[in-house]
């Protein structure tokens, strides 16, 4: 009997938390990230990650935020993901997957550097990962970087080696002036694997911290981080589907801000 009421419980948790997103999907957003003094700003913002289907299994709430209020986003992917041979294929399928996230094609950009080719164990080099991304800023006069956080929400060391091309090379030896740069926030494991349950605990430690710093931005559109990921389906693979189901990545990012070192 306990059994059946924690689980009925936990039904009821998931589900009222799937109304909150949707009811703040329908509502106007109180959210200020990137807003300027309150008043709206077209940004242009550049995405960096580091494989095909990043963007869909980690960041889908945050683009559907971006480009659901006019800003431009443009998307830097820095290898083809040839770990297992499909890069061609891997690289297609994140076309697709950001036409289905309503980013532009022309804003989209893949990378098959010799030196930056997928795999665990596979050290990217920090300072020409700040240099390709200092070239897309100014290919594109970008205002604001996304990317991951030290720990990458998985640990791959590719993601790592993003996060500190942009945190220790970029920012610290090529300063961008008023480039603002913004990590997403890698949680516990437990965290990781609530789905939408998360957003509480997001929208708590958003509350703790200033806006200036950290921000908590729900999926408006869940449903399409199913549909996106779905068009990697090279990668579709049974485990895959019940990580787009149970990550906390799918219903909520939490973003904060990169600080120069």
């Amino acid at each position: 009997m306990a059994w059946v009421l924690i689980v009925a419980s936990l039904v009821v948790l998931w589900v009222a938390s799937l109304c909150k997103i949707l009811y703040t999907s329908s509502s106007p957003s109180r959210n200020s990230f990137l807003t300027t003094g309150g008043a709206f700003q077209k940004r242009n913002v550049l995405l960096v990650v580091a494989h095909p289907d990043d963007e869909s299994m980690f960041f889908s709430p945050t683009i559907s935020y971006i480009t659901s209020r006019g800003h431009n986003l443009h998307i830097l992917c820095l290898s083809i993901g040839d770990a297992d041979g499909k890069g061609n294929i891997r690289k297609e399928e994140l076309y697709q997957a950001c036409a289905i996230l309503k980013v532009p094609l022309q804003q989209v950009k893949t990378l098959d550097h010799p030196e930056l080719q997928d795999g665990f164990g596979r050290v990217w080099n920090h300072t020409l990962l700040a240099k390709i991304i200092e070239e897309e800023i100014n290919s594109h006069g970008i205002d604001l970087i996304i990317t991951f956080d030290r720990y990458g929400v998985s640990g791959h060391c590719n993601h790592c080696d993003v996060h500190y091309g942009v945190r220790s090379k970029l920012l610290r030896d090529t300063p961008q002036g008023n480039i603002e740069a913004w990590e997403l926030v890698s949680t516990n494991i437990l965290r990781k694997y609530i789905g939408p349950v998360d957003i509480w605990f997001s929208i708590l430690d958003a509350m703790q911290h200033s806006g200036e710093v950290m921000h908590c931005l729900l999926n408006e559109h869940p449903q399409k981080s199913f549909l996106a990921m779905a068009q990697h389906s090279s990668q579709w693979v049974w485990f895959r589907k019940l990580f787009v189901a149970f990550s906390s990545y799918t219903y909520v990012n939490m973003l904060r801000r990169i600080e120069c070192m």
